[in-house]
């Protein structure tokens, strides 16, 4: 017979091994090693984030020691985005060449000797080469750094991973400003505005030398046919080791690499190299691609065209149409924009992954619109008053700050990181680099026109133009744009090409997915 205490104990383990597997799943932790490695790759965009931050202080110092007019001003401060295209067309075939990590090194490199000719620069033309080659750094910073973080990233985490480059580019702005406000008291006519520019070099030494501890990326790895590289990254990089091999399958299919292959180096065909991806992007797309194209450019457009680079380049400008005509609390309330900017993106890192992209992305334009409309009839209220009115300079200083807070939530961090989510492995670069040119193009139209624009239709009706073109982009993304939360990037790439009806194919993946988890949960409980 058997003991009873023996039986007692044996019911009791088997109870507590029930209620075990009842507990409810755990989270699974923040994964360090792909924590650190995102974050030393998306610093590269400070470099973009401190130009923009010390134009808009420096601007003004530069027109008078160079004595530039208007019309140069505006196309110094806003031709790198230009500039930033050349590098951000070369940046897709020159990270599938030489890798992700060595493209960010570059990338860097090219920044260091822009930042140096511009702080050595004696006249308008000099400083125009400084742009120039600051501008490629920037172009390569801004493709590589979130193709890089969304390849090396684990699902779970890959929203909050993926909005770094964002954050960091609005730490370079809040840098540029108090750079800016430093600066504007040593001689700042000739040796500030110079310091202000050059000591830029400084951050680009700092990240060349962090990136170098940085591993490749295991998709780029795959692509080279070096399975066994991709996998220990991969193993490194991933929540589990489980999530780690279904990586692995995943970028092996998308690389057209067959499943069973497990050799630690493999052939790759010439198409795995690149070939052929700009004809399959705009040649011969398919409805998926034409879809993932639609949304990738599109949502780039829109960030830029809704006015966020005339707001945070010409904050001095429209706090002095609002009634602040000192340099010191202009600069002040500047440092405010970067201050509040920099706060509501980190808000924003923590809830990619939680809300999902689609509510951000909508709930950030709506607030846009409301602001964008709040600030323009407060600076026509005052541009059409001959006294100053107190409330309309406190509104327009109250909506600056909620318009750069609700673009932080959303419009800002969400392009990268859709961007990265939704092309295909071979696609991804070049994809990735067509969305940061689009992105570089307005926001050069609209930094290099916005003097010009509000001189001809008044800085209240340049703000009700943005305020239309944001009411357009909110309808766009609504209509169009599908959610990817929580996807791995394979799985994305199922949702788009059916366009508007992308809702209708999502909850048909959805069923599909419920059914296949039943059948394999009866066959695990039989």
């Amino acid at each position: 017979m058997t003991d009873p205490k023996y039986e007692q104990n044996g019911i009791q383990g088997k109870s507590n091994e029930l209620i075990t597997d009842f507990d409810p799943p755990k989270p699974p932790k923040r994964n360090k090693y792909a924590f650190a490695c995102a974050m030393l790759a998306s610093m590269t965009s400070v470099l973009l984030g401190y130009d923009i931050g010390v134009m808009s202080g420096a601007q003004k110092y530069i027109q008078k020691d160079l004595g530039c007019s208007d019309n140069q001003l505006e196309i110094l401060v806003g031709i790198i985005n230009l500039y930033s295209l050349a590098g951000s067309a070369a940046a897709g075939r020159t990270s599938d060449w030489i890798g992700r990590r060595y493209t960010i090194i570059f990338a860097a490199a090219i920044f260091f000797v822009g930042a140096i000719l511009m702080g050595f620069a004696t006249n308008y033309a000099f400083l125009m080469v400084g742009r120039f080659v600051a501008g490629i750094g920037v172009g390569y910073a801004l493709m590589i750094a979130p193709v890089y973080t969304a390849e090396v990233s684990p699902a779970s985490a890959r929203g909050f991973l993926t909005s770094f480059p964002e954050v960091f580019i609005n730490a370079g702005v809040m840098f540029g400003y108090v750079s800016n406000y430093a600066f504007s008291y040593v001689d700042p006519y000739h040796l500030g505005w110079r310091l202000m520019l050059g000591i830029g070099a400084i951050p680009s030494v700092f990240i060349a030398m962090g990136v170098l501890g940085m591993p490749e990326s295991p998709r780029w790895l795959v692509m080279q046919g070096r399975l066994g590289d991709a996998r220990a990254v991969l193993d490194k990089t991933s929540d589990s080791l489980e999530e780690s091999k279904l990586r692995l399958a995943d970028i092996k299919k998308a690389a057209g690499i067959p499943e069973e292959c497990n050799d630690d180096i493999v052939q790759m065909t010439k198409q795995s190299h690149g070939e052929g991806v700009w004809k399959e992007l705009l040649i011969h797309p398919t409805p998926t691609v034409r879809h993932i194209l639609m949304a990738g450019l599109g949502i780039h457009f829109f960030q830029q065209a809704s006015g966020i680079d005339a707001v945070v380049l010409y904050s001095p400008r429209i706090f002095e149409k609002a009634g602040i005509v000192k340099d010191t609390p202009q600069l002040l309330a500047t440092v405010a924009v970067g201050f509040v900017k920099t706060v509501f993106i980190l808000v924003a890192t923590f809830f990619l992954d939680k809300i999902g992209r689609r509510p951000l992305l909508l709930s950030s334009i709506a607030g846009m619109i409301v602001s964008l409309m709040s600030l323009g009839i407060a600076l026509t209220i005052i541009d059409h008053s001959d006294h100053k009115i107190t409330w309309a300079i406190a509104l327009c200083i109250v909506t600056v700050l909620s318009y750069v807070a609700f673009f932080s939530i959303g419009m800002g961090p969400i392009p990268w990181v859709y961007n990265s989510e939704i092309f295909p492995l071979r696609l991804r670069a070049q994809g990735c680099s067509m969305g940061t040119a689009m992105n570089r193009v307005v926001s050069g139209v609209i930094s290099m026109t916005f003097l010009s624009l509000y001189k001809a239709i008044s800085i209240g009706g340049a703000f009700f133009l943005f305020t239309g073109i944001a009411a357009v982009g909110c309808v766009f993304f609504y209509t169009l744009f599908p959610e990817t939360q929580g996807k791995s990037l394979e799985e994305v790439e199922q949702v788009f090409g059916s366009f508007f009806r992308w809702r209708s194919t999502q909850a048909a993946l959805d069923r599909k997915k419920e059914a296949e988890l039943t059948v394999a949960n009866s066959k695990v409980q039989s």
